[in-house]
């Protein structure tokens, strides 16, 4: 019997090493959390101070308004890499792991094609003036990264990266309600992801 209780613990700390081997799971729940109240921050700027409306679709809204989209849009972006990178750091130090491993890199380039991809695609966007189709855009090609990430990662990952496709294709067919979506996704939907993450992976 104590054989047996020894394998199988034998196999599940080898089950647990290559996972750790071929995953990167040092992501922290936190993270997610704090990134979806810097989105819910910046869609309140965007949306009560600046006044921007994606139902305007081609409506320019002016040089002023849109050179403040793009510092909010910045700022809420380099918060949540910062923060990633942090809790991230503070995780793997945490658990004596490496930070940046094969399967990190691996991460990251799953995660680069489709949002410098869908960057791009933002950028054409806005050079013709659809400024209505910038929030589903980003948030179908943010899911595609996700979800591609998903392989190298908690799978969880994998259902959020789906559900910011479905709620981008729904803000794109619905363009008034865009920003709607996009503050469900990477608002609402990253805080109960981060909490969720936080209690499973804690």
């Amino acid at each position: 019997m104590k054989e047996e209780k020894d394998a199988l613990r034998d196999i599940a700390e080898i089950r647990s090493m290559m996972e750790r081997s071929s995953k990167f799971l040092s992501l922290s729940g936190g993270t997610g959390a704090l990134a979806g109240v810097y989105a819910l921050a910046g869609v309140y700027i965007v949306h009560q101070l600046l006044g921007f409306a994606p139902k305007d679709i081609l409506n320019t809204g002016g040089q002023t308004q849109l050179s403040a989209l793009f510092i909010v849009a910045a700022l809420v972006l380099a918060l949540s890499i910062t923060t990633a990178v942090y809790f991230s750091l503070q995780k793997a130090t945490r658990n004596g792991e490496p930070f940046f491993t094969p399967a990190a890199k691996q991460l990251l380039w799953h995660m680069a094609v489709p949002l410098v991809s869908g960057g791009i695609f933002a950028l054409i966007a806005m050079d013709k003036g659809w400024f209505g189709l910038l929030a589903p855009i980003t948030q179908i090609f943010y899911g595609i990264a996700l979800f591609m990430a998903g392989k190298y990662t908690y799978a969880e990952v994998k259902s959020l990266g789906l559900l910011q496709i479905l709620l981008g294709l729904i803000g794109l067919y619905w363009i008034p309600g865009a920003l709607i979506c996009w503050a469900i996704g990477f608002g609402v939907l990253h805080i109960i992801y981060g909490i969720y993450m936080h209690i499973r992976h804690k």
